[in-house]
């Protein structure tokens, strides 16, 4: 139908924006330009168009995407309610994106009226990733079920073991637990944590990064090696393993520019980026593992056999 191939589109307008904004997040913070506006919100130093000054237009153009993928989610998730009713997954993809986008614009206008300390900050970073994430498996699964409708689907693939699928969800809960560890690296000023886990925030991401990637490892290794007959599984398995390769190459770079402000600033969103895009990529994998999961298909089947 015309309708849900603009609705797809919608979707994937919604993501880019969205992939935009979590972006402009880390531009905000890499340069200091959060109060680039005062402590006013949603005005911009008693104005709504900012004054000429670099951290004020960068932090009103992130105010401004921000708003723009706030928009494009509303319009996203009434389009999916609308044309894909029997879709509640992707329906509630939509939801979680509009929910999370306005949780983490909410966060971030109390962190420019109020201050905020180096854990609220990492969650506002952690909740804009969810928004993402929801986004991007919204996107995937529009264009899924449009992909689907042109073709004759095969129904005889083997379902994944349930430790499988079991790992890929416990792997993208540790990922975000990983991530939000280094968001809150990022916005601490403080060397240490408390006196009562007595360990440095970079020594703490570091051994949280060690860990996620033998995790992520080991996701590649059992998607690659034990599902032959899935090539999407295949293919997300692999691209987890590069993305996290490419993570720790740039993570390692951050420690050796970190004097060096105008290198610094452009790896440190490497960083960022690659780790929205590994979260993303594990969350949809969690998405198609349910989808592919032994009770879902077998529900699957007894419908088509009905039909």
């Amino acid at each position: 139908m015309k309708s849900t191939r603009v609705i797809k589109w919608l979707a994937l307008a919604t993501c880019i924006v969205m992939f935009l904004a979590t972006f402009g997040g880390g531009v905000v913070t890499r340069t200091d330009s959060g109060l680039g506006c005062g402590r006013e919100w949603p005005t911009c130093n008693g104005k709504f168009v900012p004054a000429h000054t670099i951290a004020s237009v960068i932090e009103f153009s992130h105010r401004s995407v921000s708003g723009l993928a706030g928009l494009l989610s509303i319009a996203t998730f009434v389009g999916f309610l609308i044309y894909f009713k029997k879709r509640r997954d992707l329906q509630f993809f939509s939801f979680m994106t509009l929910a999370f986008v306005i949780i983490q614009g909410m966060m971030g206008a109390l962190a420019v009226v109020f201050s905020q300390s180096a854990a609220v900050m990492a969650l506002h970073f952690g909740f804009s990733l969810i928004a993402f994430a929801s986004a991007s498996m919204m996107t995937l699964g529009a264009w899924q079920e449009d992909r689907d409708t042109r073709r004759v689907l095969r129904h005889d693939k083997k379902p994944v073991s349930r430790g499988f699928r079991n790992f890929i969800w416990a792997s993208t809960v540790y990922t975000y637990i990983a991530v939000y560890t280094g968001a809150f690296l990022s916005h601490s000023t403080e060397n240490r944590i408390n006196s009562f886990l007595g360990i440095a925030p970079l020594s703490l991401h570091q051994i949280a990064a060690g860990v996620l990637f033998v995790v992520i490892l080991a996701v590649g290794h059992f998607a690659y090696r034990k599902h032959p007959d899935h090539g999407d599984i295949r293919a997300l398995g692999v691209t987890s393993v590069i993305l996290i390769a490419l993570q720790i190459v740039v993570g390692i770079a951050l420690l050796y520019t970190a004097g060096r402000p105008e290198l610094y600033m452009f790896v440190v969103l490497s960083h960022m980026v690659i780790i929205a895009a590994l979260f993303a990529v594990l969350c949809y994998m969690s998405f198609r593992v349910w989808q592919l999961s032994p009770e879902k298909m077998a529900v699957q089947n007894a419908s088509l056999q009905r039909t």
